[in-house]
């Protein structure tokens, strides 16, 4: 565990230097290199080949499915829930509104791989469609789904121009999210903010920060549960 807070220091001090140069560096090339390390980290250990320390392996690998699943007393989610929402993110965000493309979860039956029926980013979910998703999810699909997109992501990075940092979200795009179900009406609240979000901004939250965000929610509910 001691391995565990060390390393989430250095990804939050890591943080705060990939805000700054996503927002203000000059050296547009380096900090892509730095959201790529930085992505790496909050990803399955098998996104890069480069020997990164994975946040997500650690608190996922060796895990029972009980705990993978389970709702600790007085929280909201599971971890289950942590990593399919940190994903379904990720995808719709990097896909649909970075790259206006279709989300990874179009392709390769990824619905029903995962035994879900919920099609949107988890924003707004009822307690018990929570509990429902935690219980009927594949978790070995939901890992593989996870991956899938955060490969897209890094395919997306680097052919990003690094000059469009700045760009503004095209409200096209945005219209689009609502109009694929990506959100649900009563979370629209969450693409106003993407609208006002550079493609920069959006490399930091949610690409990275918002992994972080349910990552340590996710080991917050480990720990209750083991």
């Amino acid at each position: 565990m001691n391995d565990i807070e060390t390393n989430r220091k250095l990804i939050n001090k890591k943080q705060t230097s990939l805000r700054t140069a996503l927002t203000s560096s000059s050296d547009r090339e380096k900090a892509i290199l730095m959201l790529l390390e930085q992505h790496a980290s909050l990803h399955s250990s098998r996104i890069s080949d480069k020997n990164i320390w994975s946040f997500e392996d650690a608190i996922l690998d060796g895990i029972s499915d009980y705990t993978f699943r389970q709702i600790p007393k007085n929280h909201e989610h599971s971890i289950a829930w942590c990593i399919w929402h940190i994903a379904r993110i990720e995808d719709i965000t990097m896909n649909m509104l970075v790259d206006c493309i279709d989300q990874v979860f179009k392709h390769d039956n990824w619905q029903d791989q995962l035994n879900i029926r919920f099609k949107h980013s988890g924003n707004e979910m009822k307690q018990n469609e929570i509990e429902e998703l935690s219980k009927t999810i594949d978790l070995l699909s939901l890992r593989e789904y996870r991956l899938a997109v955060g490969k897209r992501t890094r395919e997306i990075i680097a052919k990003f121009n690094p000059l469009e940092m700045n760009t503004k979200v095209e409200i096209s795009r945005i219209q689009k999210v609502k109009e694929k179900g990506a959100v649900v009406e009563s979370a629209y609240g969450i693409t106003d903010y993407w609208s006002k979000r550079t493609i920069g901004g959006l490399f930091l939250m949610p690409a990275t920060r918002h992994n972080i965000v349910h990552l340590n929610e996710a080991l917050r509910l480990k720990k209750k549960l083991t």
